[in-house]
């Protein structure tokens, strides 16, 4: 008996304490927040505390602005730089809900493709339906810039450090590409999607005769 009763009142010590402890948190939690709360308190009342606290806004609203007028980071990926490419996905460019809106030859200029158009002395819009393709010729007299939507899309480009003698990459339907075609190098724009349409704009820094300046068929696999 003598035993069960000091087990009992071990117990209940044990209770006890633990209870004190569980209290003890939430009233230490309490005088924490307290203190913080005095130091902010006194920190307002001080006379130089009206200029920090302008200086912090000012900071933040800053880092706000920047971050709302950052231009979207293209994707890129090795494949797409051997192509002259960027691309992206339509809701990181678009501004507002209407939809996307930008300029193909600034945003060239702005990334990591060269050899573009600098300015549109040609420029065409064009679709290329369902298994059809575009391009596949070289020019001789400009430099393209071009602007690619609507569909699944297979662009290559000429480029002699390849195995192949160019590099190729493949757009996703819901993908927005750049890209962009020096001169002497050939170039393809062929629609790989079953039921889409791509839609295009190309921009050439120089008017061209066709047939003088431009090598046609350049790939017979396309």
């Amino acid at each position: 008996m003598r035993g069960e009763r000091e087990r009992s009142s071990s117990n209940q010590n044990t209770t006890t304490a633990s209870r004190r402890g569980s209290y003890a948190n939430p009233q230490t939690t309490s005088s924490w927040l307290q203190q913080i709360r005095s130091v902010v308190t006194w920190f307002l009342q001080r006379p130089h505390s009206i200029p920090i606290v302008l200086a912090i806004f000012l900071f933040l609203a800053w880092i706000s602005l920047r971050a709302s007028h950052t231009p979207p980071l293209p994707s890129h990926s090795d494949q797409d730089i051997r192509a002259n490419l960027v691309r992206f996905v339509p809701s990181h460019v678009a501004k507002d809900n209407r939809g996307w809106l930008f300029d193909p030859i600034a945003l060239a200029l702005d990334t990591a493709i060269s050899g573009g158009a600098v300015s549109c002395a040609s420029l065409h819009v064009g679709q290329i339906r369902p298994g059809k393709l575009r391009g596949n010729h070289r020019h001789h007299h400009c430099n393209e810039t071009f602007l690619i939507w609507g569909a699944a899309t297979k662009f290559r480009l000429e480029n002699g450090d390849e195995d192949d003698g160019y590099a190729e990459v493949i757009l996703g339907r819901d993908e927005i590409a750049v890209a962009a075609s020096p001169v002497h190098r050939a170039h393809a724009l062929v629609n790989i999607d079953s039921i889409r349409s791509i839609f295009f704009v190309g921009c050439q820094d120089n008017v061209i005769n066709y047939n003088a300046s431009t090598d046609f068929k350049v790939w017979k696999d396309l």
